[in-house]
């Protein structure tokens, strides 16, 4: 089976065909359901954060832990759970994922105490990077290789949607119902998506297993990664003076974990995946520009919060401008993708993004209303238009029958390109920073990385050059 065949392995070696139009996109609209849970979990718990603060008398290092907890599970789970899917099948981890959601979304909505919140938090987490890998995994084995960005492009969309949608569906619940109803309303999601995707996912059995699973292995991987992600956001502020030797561990943890899946006959991550240029190249790029696109988001209304005027809605209004364009042009992206190959729609996507972003670094906190939505938009327009390439690409990049961990792996540098963008931020505009000053930084930096991703993108093979 080479990188590029549209059927999906069997483990006779066989090959199953592509589905038919219609249950393809049966498919792709059950995974693009699913996938929007993690996106709007994430932001909807920013608008909640005050009012549980307040029901269970908790400062905000405590309700913090809610927003980071999930994100360290989202991002450290994703490769384990797509190598199950590579040996299981996608079938019961999508929809066990999915239901497993619902349940912990019911427990959260009737948590009586921050713990048990921050407990069912993490099994929301869980659930999601159970399901996530899987996913965008089923997407590359049923959709032939002339409609798989596009397939990419129009779950990206959705992610994109979901993503933008949180904040204000999360402001117009709490106000009506209550914090507890944002979790509550997960169901009205998760109930059509158990039913399609029981009718439209293909009951294909996984590739089976020569060798026991690498419980080692995800043992090693999950804790480095673990590890790495609450460096990044907790460590430094919470135990400074333990963040070096907790670094010091962390690459002991990943020499003996490289040490392992070298030498394992089937690992739960085959480092030599990054060996290949066109994976290597993708998941450079997504964690550079979801740098980019992280630092931004956050920069903006801390930006506008300083100056007099801006409410937030209006806020919310500005920071529209990127998330509309990525709605708007992910599909646009995965058809461009498919048609003229992996390589130059992303690259092209990436360049829109560093010129979007240009304006802000040059005019640092100073930058005028016009300049900041044209450049919002421009930046997510790029954001779109790359997405769908980026994301086949590391998929393709790698056997059909890994393509879960290659999903896994492939979200994972999206997350840790986020969580490193939050830190490098806090820093720039803590209160010891000036504050024109500190955001002309990190608007630099945002252009300067989002340049890096464009020289990553480069190195994408074009579909028309695969094996």
């Amino acid at each position: 089976m080479t990188p590029d065949s549209s059927a999906s392995p069997r483990p006779d070696g066989a090959s199953v065909p592509p589905e038919q139009p219609s249950a393809e996109r049966a498919v792709a609209l059950t995974v693009a359901l699913g996938t929007t849970l993690a996106p709007l979990n994430s932001t909807m718990i920013a608008v909640a954060l005050p009012h549980i603060m307040r029901e269970f008398n908790a400062d905000m290092a405590g309700a913090g832990w809610l927003v980071t907890a999930y994100l360290i599970a989202m991002a450290s789970l994703q490769p384990v759970a797509g190598k199950l899917g590579d040996r299981l099948g996608r079938r019961p981890l999508i929809l066990g994922g999915i239901a497993y959601f619902g349940i912990a979304s019911l427990g959260a909505a009737t948590a009586s105490s921050l713990a048990a919140l921050l407990f069912f938090r993490v099994q929301q987490a869980i659930a999601g990077a159970i399901a996530l890998p899987n996913g965008a995994a089923l997407v590359r084995e049923v959709a032939p290789v002339d409609r798989r960005a596009s397939r990419f492009g129009q779950v990206g969309a959705a992610i994109a949607l979901a993503a933008a949608a949180g904040p204000p569906l999360g402001g117009l619940l709490v106000q009506t119902a209550g914090w507890r109803a944002i979790f509550h309303v997960n169901l009205l999601i998760i109930l059509p998506t158990l039913l399609l995707g029981w009718r439209a996912i293909p009951a294909r059995p996984g590739r089976g297993a020569a060798h026991p699973f690498d419980l080692r292995g995800a043992f090693l991987l999950s804790a480095l990664l673990v590890g790495a992600a609450y460096l990044l956001t907790r460590g430094p502020r919470d135990n400074p003076a333990l963040a070096p030797a907790l670094g010091l561990a962390l690459a002991i943890v990943a020499a003996l974990f490289l040490r392992r899946e070298l030498r394992h006959p089937d690992p739960v991550l085959q480092p030599r995946f990054f060996g290949r240029r066109s994976f290597a190249a993708a998941n450079a790029a997504v964690a550079l520009s979801n740098l980019a696109m992280y630092s931004t988001l956050l920069a903006i209304p801390i930006l506008l919060s300083r100056q007099a005027g801006w409410t937030s809605a209006q806020v919310g209004l500005v920071l529209a401008a990127m998330s509309g364009g990525m709605v708007v042009f992910s599909p646009v992206g995965g058809r461009l993708a498919d048609r003229f190959g992996r390589r130059w729609p992303t690259v092209a996507g990436l360049s829109l993004l560093t010129l979007g972003l240009l304006p802000l670094a040059l005019a640092g906190g100073g930058v005028s209303t016009g300049a900041l939505l044209g450049g919002l938009g421009l930046a997510g327009a790029g954001l779109g238009l790359s997405s769908a390439g980026l994301q086949t690409a590391a998929i393709e990049a790698v056997e059909a029958r890994e393509s879960g961990v290659a999903s896994g792996v492939f979200s994972t540098s999206r997350y840790l390109g986020s969580i490193v963008g939050s830190s490098v931020l806090a820093g720039m505009l803590g209160p010891a920073r000036n504050g024109v000053a500190g955001f002309g930084a990190a608007f630099l930096m945002a252009v300067a990385t989002a340049s890096l991703s464009v020289l990553a993108a480069c190195g994408l093979r074009d579909k028309s050059e695969r094996a």
